[in-house]
């Protein structure tokens, strides 16, 4: 008998069963869990790849199954949607969201993945996972976790390679590019965020196995996997959208690259060394450090808002990043959906200021962003919260068959167009990989 038989017959019951369970083998249980959720139509599984960084609390943790969602264009019901119930909540934030925030902005191309603008969902079942223990919580976990025991993970099939298409040739991004930098010139803005899209057609995939292949090739701390129903994201961010622990808000935004070359580790430390004397990858950065400020000081407790690290670098798989981190104390009655209006899009994404560059990003970009420079993540039944930037991500529809990812760079007067074409291509190496067939787990 299947152990997960009749499981569904309970699920309207009002507390749900948790039990912890030792293990002995993380990523082995990822695979597990992995595999089982494809019994659900919708899941989110956020996974921090064993990253040592300061302030992740889990390993990964994997919501499965709805008991409530929320599906809207705009924030007007979100907040008492979370009100409603103090449970766990899962769930996005697309890019165009930004229409219902700032009165007057439009996304005019089509969206061709069908992620909704907004959505979250309580989980039937949620698993969390630490180096040592799984925690379950759900219906029958002492039935889940026997499944998974017994759950045989089949190597990762590599898929077969895939025709990726380009919305922009080089050439004509560079016309793009000198485009933007002449509104930099006439002091429409400071730095704009350009992003371009990749794009498959009729194609055939296994998200969870693209998403184990996305992984081995490229971990990192803000990792995902989420669907909903036909809609997929796969996704290997490294940044930080923004994190509230009590009331306490932080927001770690990336400006700044560097190729990495880990077969030669004495470039490879002069290309760390470059981006962190880089003074043009310097100023994209402060610009953003200002921007998030600002966004923040809207929310937060005058002068408790603060700089807690400039131009850090850090090492991921193919690249450097340039990151820092911003702080502050929110006002007593702030909401979720208060520091979704004051922060959302995040400043990484759009540039400065930020009406204006999201502007000029519809008008110069060719495709609609949708999920892309957005954020995914949690609101736990505490009301903290923990949300990345969506990039570094495959998109893919299984209904239309369309695959897609974006890549972008921050542009400002003293950018090289074709050095930012190149930043672009650096920055999909790992996705071009995995969706090319070339890699092996």
């Amino acid at each position: 008998m299947n152990p997960l038989d009749n499981i569904f017959s309970t699920l309207n019951k009002s507390t749900s069963p948790k039990a912890v369970f030792a293990i002995s083998d993380v990523e082995d249980i990822k695979r597990k869990v992995l595999n089982w959720a494809k019994l659900f139509g919708t899941f989110c599984f956020l996974d921090n790849h064993q990253y040592p960084t300061k302030h992740h609390q889990m390993e990964c943790v994997m919501a499965a199954g709805i008991k409530r969602k929320l599906d809207a264009d705009n924030l007007s019901g979100l907040q008492s949607f979370i009100e409603e119930k103090k449970g766990w909540l899962f769930g996005h934030l697309a890019y165009d969201l930004k229409n219902s925030i700032e009165p007057g902005l439009q996304s005019a191309h089509p969206e061709a993945i069908g992620f909704a603008q907004l959505s979250f969902f309580e989980p039937i079942y949620l698993l969390q996972l630490s180096e040592t223990e799984l925690s379950i919580e759900g219906p029958r976990p002492q039935q889940v976790w026997e499944a998974l025991e017994k759950m045989e993970c089949y190597p990762t099939n590599t898929s077969a390679p895939i025709d990726i298409k380009a919305k922009l040739q080089k050439d004509e991004y560079i016309r793009l590019i000198e485009k933007l930098q002449q509104h930099i010139r006439r002091g429409d803005c400071y730095e704009i965020n350009f992003c371009h899209e990749f794009f498959a057609e009729n194609v055939l995939l296994d998200p969870i196995s693209i998403y184990q292949q996305l992984s081995a090739v490229s971990p990192n701390p803000f990792s995902a996997l989420y669907r909903q129903n036909d809609s997929w994201l796969i996704c290997a961010s490294p940044e930080r959208f923004i994190r509230k622990e009590g009331n306490t808000i932080l927001s770690q935004p990336i400006k700044g690259t560097a190729k990495r070359i880990p077969i030669d580790a004495v470039q490879d430390a002069a290309n760390k060394e470059l981006l962190q004397q880089s003074e043009k990858d310097k100023s994209e950065n402060v610009m953003v450090v200002d921007l998030v400020r600002n966004d923040l000081s809207k929310i937060c407790k005058e002068g408790t808002v603060i700089v807690d690290e400039l131009f850090g670098v850090y090492a991921f798989p193919q690249v450097y990043q340039m990151i820092s981190s911003i702080s502050g104390k929110l006002l007593p009655t702030t909401t979720f959906s208060d520091i979704i209006k004051a922060t959302f899009p995040m400043g990484s994404m759009t540039g400065a200021p930020k009406r204006r560059v999201m502007q000029l990003i519809e008008q110069y970009e060719k495709s609609r962003r949708g999920i892309f420079a957005g954020a995914v993540g949690y609101i736990s039944p505490s009301g903290n919260v923990d949300f990345n930037v969506v990039i570094r991500s495959i998109m893919y529809n299984a209904a239309s068959k369309y695959v897609s990812f974006q890549v972008g760079s921050g542009i400002t007067f003293y950018s090289n167009a074709a050095q930012e074409w190149e930043e672009c291509l650096l920055k999909a190496v790992a996705i071009k990989k995995v969706l090319a067939g070339n890699n092996r787990i």
